[in-house]
């Protein structure tokens, strides 16, 4: 590889199509549980409240209004009948006494009173067609006469027109504030209610949740869960998520150790081995077939190393611009590889910075690999990045032929290998699953597509670190 082939910064950048799907997905809008649980609760409890004043209305209140205008009705024609079989100077008595005891005032009905009519719901209706039906036709009901509200009774004595007005509490409950403050009170009760039952629900999945993205993160000792619980559903759920920690962090401890032996028993001999090839082997051919394999089987190992690490990472910021500069040197030069880069300056991401040389080592060799024009031999990789919002979305290219679209999602899984074209004896199939697990270790995606202008595109989106 020429240093033509290694400028890290071309004039003509080298284009950055749009992200696969799987990697510009947004999560939909979601409710957390609390939420949904309180605003259920807090349905049924409005609901229900509805329901209580819809029953109290017909079984309660309206029956009372209807008994209690009978009851007014009766205490109408008492009166009237005491007016009419009284004298004058006891007629005068008898309505200061109505007054004074029974909150009745009785006044004559002028022509030109201007009166509003006690008609504004049902059962009003109802209670105006009820005093109609005990008084006469010729009853008035109104709940305003010449601007004075209450509830007001137009009747008849011996042919003259009278007004008997009463409180309109006497048919019914007293509406107004008073109902507003009990409605008041007992919607913020039962809505503090709802809320407590939500969280009461929601904090031993809230501790699931906060211990399940511990395990995801390799601490498996910060992630015991309370077994004494009251709750039994809870306290089988945290038992049972308790010992399945414990067997992974079992395996885990397994794993690493398993890996320190292989690395150890197997790089010893290979080593003792490959010293014996070239002191005992004469041919120069054979000496350079057996040290090449040899070679292989390490290569292999580490593949298998890089796969099987942990994926417990801390991240820390890293320049992008220096990994990548990394990587192509250390690929080595070839002649007919041309590599261009289209990262702007200072761009850093949060991550490792071994682990993300890695990434780009992997990638580049696949693409010298597998994306050679097949007719002139030559190899061109672009590499472009550009940051958006918090993260940075990084894309790598190389013109080859591409692959079967029925195969992308594929090319991730450990030990595939896709058609001939593409893959080759000596590979293990881990390269791009290595390169799949170590950008999800930092915190980022990673999806393959075919380019629209031909060969195979590698796109990560990375977190971007904080300036």
């Amino acid at each position: 590889m020429s240093d033509e082939s290694r400028v890290p910064f071309e004039t003509q950048p080298a284009s950055l199509e749009t992200m696969p799907a799987p990697l510009e997905m947004r999560p939909s809008r979601s409710v957390s549980l609390f939420w949904r649980t309180f605003l259920f609760l807090a349905l049924l409890l409005v609901g229900c409240t509805v329901a209580w004043l819809q029953t109290f209305r017909a079984l309660e209140y309206e029956p009372r209004a209807l008994q209690s205008a009978n009851q007014l009705a009766s205490l109408v024609n008492l009166s009237r009948a005491a007016l009419v079989h009284s004298d004058a100077i006891a007629r005068v008595s008898l309505i200061k006494t109505l007054a004074a005891e029974e909150g009745l005032r009785i006044a004559p009905r002028e022509p030109t009173d201007t009166f509003r009519l006690y008609n504004t719901d049902a059962i009003s209706r109802n209670v105006s067609e009820r005093l109609s039906g005990r008084l006469g036709p010729d009853t008035l009901v109104a709940r305003e006469v010449n601007g004075t509200a209450g509830l007001w009774i137009g009747f008849t004595i011996d042919g003259d027109p009278y007004w008997l007005l009463t409180d309109p509490s006497r048919i019914g409950p007293v509406a107004g504030t008073t109902w507003l403050i009990w409605l008041g009170t007992a919607a913020l009760l039962s809505l503090t209610g709802a809320a407590l039952i939500a969280r009461l629900i929601n904090r031993p999945l809230k501790k699931l949740s906060f211990a399940a993205s511990r395990v995801r993160e390799g601490d498996f000792n910060a992630s015991q869960l309370n077994e004494a619980v009251a709750t039994s559903e809870i306290r089988e759920v945290n038992i049972g998520f308790n010992r399945m920690a414990q067997r992974l962090s079992k395996i885990e401890q397994d794993r690493a150790l398993m890996l320190a032996g292989i690395s150890h028993d197997l790089r010893t001999p290979l080593a003792r081995l490959r010293l014996e090839t070239e002191m005992s082997v004469g041919d120069a051919q054979a000496r350079e077939h057996m040290a090449a394999d040899i070679d292989q089987v390490n290569a292999i190992i580490d593949k298998f190393l890089d796969y099987a690490r942990p994926d417990h990472l801390k991240p820390e910021r890293v320049s992008l611009n220096q990994v990548v500069d990394a990587a192509i040197y250390s690929v080595g030069q070839d002649q007919n590889t041309y590599i261009t880069t289209n990262i702007p300056r200072d761009t850093a991401v949060m991550g490792d910075a071994v682990e993300l040389q890695r990434v780009f080592s992997n990638l580049i060799e696949n693409a010298m690999r597998y994306g050679r024009d097949p007719e002139t031999g030559v190899v061109k990789i672009d590499i472009a990045a550009k940051a958006r919002d918090d993260t940075v979305l990084v894309k790598l290219r190389d013109h080859g032929k591409g692959v079967n679209p029925e195969q992308i999602d594929q090319l991730t899984q450990p030990f595939y290998r896709g058609d001939v074209s593409r893959t080759s004896a000596t590979g293990t199939g881990l390269g791009l699953a290595i390169v799949d697990r170590a950008v999800a270790r930092m915190g980022g995606r990673f999806a393959l597509a075919n380019s629209s202008t031909g060969g195979l595109a590698a796109h990560m989106k990375l977190v971007k670190a904080p300036s």
